[in-house]
């Protein structure tokens, strides 16, 4: 049953992506960026419900209060598919991700992803998209903008780790901006690669901000990743 249900809820999930990429990719050109914002977050909303409804998938999030009210850098731990929907979904709406450039050559997807105005990297340059990161990421943050990053740059497994990029932290010490942390543990309901979505509720915590004034990247980095490794370790694994 479990299983049914889970591609049931695949089948949703794919054809509401292809909806809303050809209604992006329609207004995309000529509407305001924060109209097509809010389709994403639209199409992100219907997916946690459908999740809710289909697979009995569902999410409680503790720290909302702790969302300054300016625009900020978001550094979440990335376990699942599903903490990219659910960021959309409860993160203000005006955002944009750093995330592999292959993901935008992908018919009409990739395509309708652009207009969410995204950062995408290559991570196989290295050290010179760092700074384009870095770059349009400022450009953002002056637009006002959320700007979102997984610092270990992959899914992990629960219980696992990998090693917290510097690119997030390097935005955070040239802007000034805080850096809003978040942990989860989507990861135990919803696998890295797998299809299976196991009933349940995911919990979600945001940290405190992190002020970034006045501190190196190296700093920055430690102090989200201190945060984030502990809160997760503290989240239900099964």
């Amino acid at each position: 049953m479990i299983f049914l249900r889970s591609l049931l809820y695949q089948l949703v999930l794919i054809g509401s992506s292809l909806l809303y990429s050809l209604a992006i990719l329609m207004v995309g050109w000529w509407m305001p960026s924060r109209f097509v914002s809010r389709l994403g977050r639209s199409w992100a909303r219907l997916n946690l419900k459908a999740l809710k409804t289909i697979c009995g998938l569902d999410y409680r999030v503790q720290g909302l209060e702790h969302l300054p009210k300016e625009n900020a850098i978001v550094l979440c731990k990335h376990q699942s598919a599903w903490d990219i929907i659910a960021l959309r979904a409860f993160l203000p709406a005006d955002q944009s991700w750093v995330l592999k450039e292959e993901l935008t050559r992908i018919p009409i997807f990739g395509w309708a992803l652009r207009h969410l105005q995204p950062i995408p990297i290559d991570r196989s340059v290295g050290r010179r998209e760092i700074t384009k990161l870095i770059r349009e990421g400022l450009r953002f943050l002056n637009a006002g903008r959320w700007v979102i990053v997984f610092p270990e740059g992959t899914r992990v497994a629960p219980g696992t780790r990998q090693t917290y990029g510097i690119g997030g932290a390097l935005l955070a010490e040239r802007s000034g901006r805080p850096v809003v942390p978040i942990a989860h543990n989507a990861g135990v309901f919803w696998g890295r690669r797998s299809l299976i979505k196991r009933p349940g509720t995911i919990d979600v915590v945001i940290g405190p901000v992190i002020d970034t004034r006045e501190s190196k990247a190296t700093e920055i980095n430690a102090a989200t990743e201190q945060w984030i490794e502990r809160a997760v370790a503290g989240l239900p694994q099964a």
